[in-house]
């Protein structure tokens, strides 16, 4: 006859598991950040600025924190320095939904990134 118990864990497994997910999570703020920098409209450097001090990396969140990021992500033009829709012909990325179009070019950079360093 055989008798489950049980599964007994390491003691230090939340503990241990807890701070890899942390690790984890500011090496993807971080990343976030960094892969930002060129999306971010940009006139005076500010707005990037406040990502940067608005951001606590390791929470999960990036925040921009200057007063008028939240219409310069929806309504950018992109016609600005190294805008994506600069008339002279040189064009950049920088422009509104700066998140979602960083994030469809190096998601899986990313991603492979934090696979490497936790795993």
């Amino acid at each position: 006859m055989m008798r489950f118990t049980g599964i007994t864990f390491d003691p230090n497994f939340q503990q241990n598991t807890e701070k890899q997910f942390m690790m984890a999570q500011k090496c993807i703020d971080s990343e976030v950040l960094r892969h930002s920098d060129p999306y971010i409209p940009f006139r005076t450097g500010t707005m990037k600025k406040s990502g940067i001090s608005g951001t606590v990396i390791g929470s999960g969140v990036v925040e921009y924190t200057a007063p008028y990021a939240k219409p310069q992500y929806y309504l950018n033009r992109g016609l600005g320095k190294e805008g994506m829709n600069r008339k002279n012909g040189t064009k950049g990325l920088r422009g509104p939904y700066f998140f979602e179009r960083m994030k469809a070019d190096h998601k899986k950079e990313i991603e492979k990134k934090v696979m490497e360093k936790f795993t």
